[in-house]
C-alpha cells in the first residue's frame, strides 16, 4: 500500500450551533468532536494527519496533540471558500505517491471499521464512502452511470427533483491518490450556486477521464453523520452514549439501562461487571473483573481493581483501589486516593491524596486528607485529619492497628503510633505513641444554678 496520509477539515465555524465555541470543539462523550475523529484517523497508522484550521481559532489546535502516535500537522485555510479549497491547502505537504483519505472534524461517531474496509477497497484513483438514507434532505446524491458506477455528485441546492429523489448519498469521505487529486484540484472552479470549491466536483472530473470509480456503502448510517446545530449534537450524544454501552455489554459488563449510561471518556470493563442506572465515566476510567458501581455515581479518571464495590451517589476521581473494597454510599473520593484490599469508605466521608492499608475503614461522616493510614485501622464518625494550616498542606501519618475515636481532630503535621487509641472528641496537635490511649479534652462541669435564656428575658 501507498503511504496514507489524513486529511481532517475542521476550520468551519458552525454559526447555526450559535456558539462562542468552533463547531469541531464541542463536545460528544466528554471530547470534542474533533478528539474523536483525530483518533480514529491515527487507529490506521497514517504517515501523517493534517488538520485544516481558522488560523483565527487556534484554540482548535489545542485538541489532544500529544496523544497521537502520527505526526500531527496544523494548516491554516485563511479564506474559507468551501471543502475543495480546504483540501488545496493540505496538498503542499503531501508526497506526489501517497494516498490521500478526507474526514471531517464534526463525525464524532466515525467507525475505524469502515475507514479500513475503505482503504482496503481502494484499488482505482478515487473511491468514495457512500451511504443510503431513507431522508436524504440536504445531502450530496450520489449520480451513477447506467454501468452503475459513480459518475457525479450533484449538492442538493443544484439538484432537479429526480436526482432530489435518490436516496445514496455522498459521506463526503473520499481516498484518492495525491497525484490524480492534485490535477483534479487544480481544475476546480466556482460555477455553483455557493461561489465555492466543491471537493464533490473532483468526482465528476475523474469519471470525464475515464477513471473507474471505486465505491463502499456504509453500512450503519449513524455513524457518519455530524453536528450543525445544538438538537443534531444532542442526537450524537445519545447515540455514542448508546454505542458505548453496546461496546461495555459485549465486553462482558451488565448496564442496567444503556440509555442511562453516560461515558465521556476511554473506559475499559472486565468481566462481569456491573453498572447501575445514571452513572457517569469520565476521562481514563478502567474497571476490574467484578467491579459493582451503584446508581447516580460519577467515576473520573479512575482505576478500580477486581471486586470493588460503589455504592450509591458516589464521586470518585483520580482513585486506585488494590484489591476489593467498599465504597460509599455518598462518599466523594479526590484526587491522589489509593485504597489496599479490604478497605471500607462509608456513607459521607471524603478522602483526597489519602493512602489507606489493608483492612482500614472509615465508615461514615469524615474527612481524610493528605494522609497515610496503615493497615486495620478504625477512623471514627466525624475524624477530620486538619492538613491546612491557611498556606501549606501538612500531612497525616496514622501507623497500623490504631483505632480514632469520633469526632477527633488530627491537626497535621502530626503521627499516631501504632496500635494506638485516640479518644472520642480529641484534638491532638502532638505525636500520639504507639499502643497507649491519648486523650484530649477540657474537664466536663456542670454549671449549678444556670438558667437557660428565653425570649424577651
Amino acid at each position: 500500500m501507498n503511504p496514507l496520509h489524513v486529511i481532517i477539515l475542521a476550520a468551519g465555524e458552525g454559526t447555526r450551533m450559535n456558539s462562542a465555541l468552533p463547531k469541531v470543539l464541542h463536545p460528544v462523550g466528554g471530547q470534542p468532536m474533533l478528539a474523536h475523529v483525530l483518533d480514529r484517523a491515527d487507529d490506521l497508522a497514517p504517515a501523517a494527519i493534517h488538520v485544516v484550521v481558522n488560523p483565527d481559532r487556534p484554540e482548535v489546535q489545542e485538541v489532544r496533540p500529544g496523544s497521537l502516535s502520527a505526526p500531527l500537522h496544523w494548516v491554516p485555510q485563511t479564506e474559507r471558500l468551501g471543502t475543495g479549497h480546504a483540501v488545496m491547502q493540505a496538498m503542499p505537504g503531501i508526497p506526489e505517491d501517497a494516498d490521500v483519505l478526507v474526514l471531517y472534524g464534526d463525525t464524532p461517531l466515525l467507525d475505524g471499521a469502515v475507514l479500513a474496509a475503505l482503504r482496503e477497497a481502494h484499488t482505482s484513483a478515487l473511491t468514495l464512502l457512500t451511504m443510503e438514507l431513507p431522508d436524504p434532505t440536504g445531502y450530496g446524491r450520489i449520480v451513477r452511470d447506467l454501468a452503475g458506477g459513480v459518475a457525479r455528485i450533484v449538492e442538493e441546492r443544484d439538484a432537479d427533483q429526480a436526482t432530489r429523489a435518490i436516496g445514496e448519498v455522498n459521506t463526503g469521505i473520499v481516498l484518492a491518490g495525491a497525484a490524480r487529486l492534485r490535477g483534479w484540484l487544480d481544475q476546480l472552479n466556482t460555477d455553483n450556486s455557493q461561489g465555492e470549491y466543491y471537493l464533490t466536483d473532483i468526482v465528476s472530473l475523474a469519471h470525464g477521464d475515464g477513471i473507474t470509480l471505486g465505491s463502499v456503502v456504509a453500512g450503519d448510517a449513524s455513524r457518519l453523520e455530524g453536528a450543525n446545530d445544538r438538537v443534531q449534537l444532542a442526537a450524537l450524544e445519545a447515540r455514542y452514549r448508546r454505542l458505548e454501552a453496546e461496546r461495555l455489554m459485549l465486553a462482558g459488563a451488565t448496564v442496567r439501562d444503556p440509555q442511562r449510561l453516560d461515558v465521556r471518556g476511554r473506559v475499559e470493563t472486565g468481566r462481569d461487571v456491573i453498572l447501575d442506572v445514571n452513572v457517569v465515566l469520565e476521562g481514563e476510567v478502567s474497571l476490574g473483573e467484578g467491579v459493582t458501581v451503584g446508581p447516580g455515581c460519577v467515576i473520573r479518571d479512575c482505576e478500580l481493581a477486581p471486586g470493588t464495590r460503589v455504592h450509591a451517589h458516589s464521586v470518585l476521581e483520580g482513585v486506585t483501589t488494590r484489591g476489593p473494597c467498599d465504597i460509599g454510599p455518598f462518599a466523594r473520593l479526590r484526587p491522589g486516593t489509593d485504597l489496599a484490599t479490604g478497605t471500607r469508605i462509608g456513607n459521607f466521608v471524603e478522602a483526597k491524596n489519602a493512602v489507606l492499608g489493608e483492612g482500614s475503614k472509615a465508615s461514615h461522616l469524615s474527612y481524610l486528607g493528605d494522609s497515610t493510614i496503615g493497615e486495620r485501622v478504625n477512623i471514627g464518625a466525624g475524624t477530620i485529619t486538619c492538613n491546612y494550616d491557611g498556606a501549606n498542606k501538612h500531612r497525616t501519618v496514622i501507623g497500623d492497628d490504631a483505632f480514632i475515636g469520633s469526632d477527633s481532630q488530627l491537626v497535621a503535621p502530626v503521627t499516631i503510633g501504632e496500635g494506638a487509641t485516640i479518644g472520642a472528641g480529641s484534638t491532638i496537635s502532638r505525636d500520639a505513641p504507639d499502643g497507649k490511649l491519648t486523650v484530649s479534652r477540657a474537664r466536663q462541669t456542670t454549671i449549678k444554678g444556670w438558667k437557660r435564656p428565653v425570649k424577651g428575658g
